[in-house]
């Protein structure tokens, strides 16, 4: 079976069991994933109830980075639904439950306790900071930390479809402060709020003590634009797949802005 973003960040972890910046990055792909949550029985609209498990640490719902490793755990048919992890923890979260994941079906099988699912969601929820400032001169970056950079470049991968190009530069504002810039060419007006809140959990869960970044966006055309491209590290984002068709009818959990409700 083909290696899971799970799989691969759950394996350096366990490589590095001291690098608290890779168990972060574990828990941000957990996030970013499909997880297949299996139900106790069938959905009702946008209502769900979980199965449940008892073990020594507490109750537990179990979930599957794979729609084919649901299927390899279960001896017959049961209800699922497929959602965000990232929704699937702002759902548990308070409510004293953790989070099993592929138990019994792949190398990264876990047990994430309710205090951490409740850790991520909360820092999943923290909107990014929105301040003005006058830009007075850029530079080549002098140092990119490599969590930091672990931790962003999979997530605008993960967005290439909004991003025209990502430019790294040091920049220097008007009060004399400095600061790390990532400016991002061509992102649509509707999508910046949510290319911006996606790069601000990246850097929380980079594992980087007090990082920082800040972010701007410009048009494809934007007269600036030369002078970046001659000083910045340019990201390089994979060619975005071809959008397919919708499906014509929503399960419950697919849409982000309609997140199911535990009955």
């Amino acid at each position: 079976m083909t290696e899971t973003a799970i799989d691969a960040a759950f394996r350096v972890s366990q490589d590095e069991p001291d690098d608290n910046g890779l168990y972060l990055r574990l828990l941000e792909r957990i996030m970013d994933a499909e997880l297949f949550l299996l139900l106790s029985e069938e959905p009702e609209k946008d209502q769900i109830e979980p199965h449940l498990f008892e073990m020594d640490e507490g109750e537990f719902i179990l979930a599957f980075d794979l729609g084919e490793r649901l299927a390899e755990f279960l001896d017959s048919p049961s209800p699922y639904v497929a959602m965000p992890g990232r929704r699937l923890v702002e759902m548990i979260a308070g409510r004293k439950i953790g989070l099993a994941l592929n138990l019994g079906v792949a190398p990264s099988e876990m047990l994430l306790p309710p205090d951490a699912v409740a850790w991520m969601a909360e820092t999943g929820q923290e909107p990014p900071e929105l301040h003005e400032a006058k830009l007075v001169g850029i530079a080549m970056p002098r140092h990119l930390p490599s969590g930091l950079m672990g931790a962003l470049d999979p997530k605008l991968a993960a967005m290439a479809s909004l991003i025209g190009e990502a430019h790294l530069v040091e920049a220097e504002f008007a009060d004399a402060d400095h600061a790390l810039l990532l400016v991002l060419f061509g992102v649509p007006d509707e999508a910046r709020g949510e290319v911006a809140a996606a790069i601000g959990e990246a850097v929380k869960f980079s594992g980087v003590d007090h990082a920082r970044l800040d972010v701007t966006f410009l048009a494809e055309d934007a007269p600036s634009r030369a002078q970046i491209e001659a000083v910045s590290v340019r990201i390089e984002l994979p060619e975005p797949e071809p959008l397919s068709d919708p499906e014509p009818l929503e399960a419950p959990g697919s849409n982000p802005d309609k997140p199911p409700n535990l009955r």
